[in-house]
């Protein structure tokens, strides 16, 4: 062979590969822009030209990325999260965004992390939270201007004109969406305003024969369905319980007003101790409801309260496995706490 042939199966060898080698890393660059384009610079799905996006307290990057590719309208979201690692050095700040069409997951992003581009500022109420749980909600949102929340409670009520002593069940709990740097002033008052109408409401329709002196009494009542389950199919059985234990002279014995009472000693468990220790909402040393609500109760306990079950129940206890038994005699009772402990007893071992 000669040393021209050689030398050209040589260059050859040397070509192909070479060839090879570009193609391969052209193919990445391609197959790296698509995954980009499908990700990062893709057009974040809305309807219209505009759409308002909700950003609560405490929602994560993480969370977010992962709820839109549940609802298929992302591709990639692990390109998304590095993205956010490497790119965007803050967190998701809550918040009512306006999202205008054409803009991309990216832009998207880039925007839910300064709290200054927000719309409005949502605002959410837990049903069953406490008053002082909600003004450290409030304290701790920076899109509130602060007017009332640092006052004395009797001061705080004054200054939003509330005839009540006790701050605690007045507030309606909900989502809710106010202007970025809305006083805590109107945003108490609407809540305030919106609890009252519910309770006017529900008491006009009220059920006969009911153990209340007033809707005051009914929203305590309420506050205390609320906190007992979390259930809406068991709403109107636990005030049908507790309803006929008043009419009976029966304590209600309910565990979340002694917590109430015990305010900042609770630590997450309740003792024989804590139970025998006399306060004003202890239930299991006082007769009838304790002296004001225990929570903020949303309006579907507020109805239950308006209109319990008509069953001869008087006892619940939990299962174990989410929900309640409730029974009409002592002995059941007896039985039911004892298929409890069953439940519990084998969920341990």
């Amino acid at each position: 062979m000669s040393t021209t042939k050689q030398k050209s199966k040589k260059k050859a060898a040397k070509v192909f590969p070479l060839k090879g080698l570009v193609i391969f890393i052209v193919g990445l660059i391609v197959l790296a822009s698509i995954i980009l384009w499908s990700s990062l610079f893709k057009s974040y799905p809305i309807e219209g030209k505009k759409q308002m996006l909700a950003i609560g307290a405490g929602d994560t990057y993480s969370g977010f990325i992962d709820r839109l590719a549940k609802e298929d309208k992302i591709s990639f979201p692990i390109i998304l999260k590095l993205y956010q690692k490497i790119m965007i050095h803050d967190t998701l700040k809550a918040g009512v965004y306006e999202v205008h069409a054409g803009m991309s997951v990216r832009q998207v992003m880039e925007m839910l992390s300064n709290s200054e581009n927000a719309q409005m500022n949502r605002i959410l109420v837990i049903e069953g939270t406490t008053f002082k749980q909600l003004i450290e909600s409030l304290k701790k949102d920076d899109l509130v201007t602060k007017e009332v929340l640092n006052l004395r409670q009797d001061q705080m009520l004054k200054a939003l004109n509330i005839p009540f002593s006790h701050p605690e069940g007045l507030f309606a709990p909900d989502t809710y969406f106010f202007a970025k740097g809305e006083t805590d002033q109107k945003i108490l008052t609407d809540l305030y305003h919106r609890q009252m109408k519910a309770l006017d409401a529900a008491w006009s329709n009220r059920a006969a024969d009911l153990p209340y002196k007033d809707k005051y009494e009914a929203l305590i009542m309420a506050s205390i369905i609320e906190k007992e389950t979390s259930l809406d199919r068991e709403l109107e059985q636990v005030s049908g319980v507790f309803v006929r234990r008043l009419k009976i002279g029966m304590r209600l014995q309910t565990d979340p007003t002694v917590i109430y009472g015990m305010g900042d000693r609770y630590n997450g468990n309740i003792t024989r101790t804590d139970l025998r220790t006399p306060t004003a909402y202890n239930t299991y040393t006082i007769n009838g409801l304790p002296p004001t609500p225990i929570a903020l109760p949303s309006q579907k306990a507020i109805e239950a309260a308006m209109h319990p079950d008509s069953s001869n129940n008087i006892y619940f206890v939990a299962t174990g496995n989410g929900g309640h038994t409730f029974t009409a005699s002592l002995d059941e009772h007896n039985r039911a706490v004892q298929d409890y402990l069953s439940v519990l007893k084998l969920k341990k071992e």
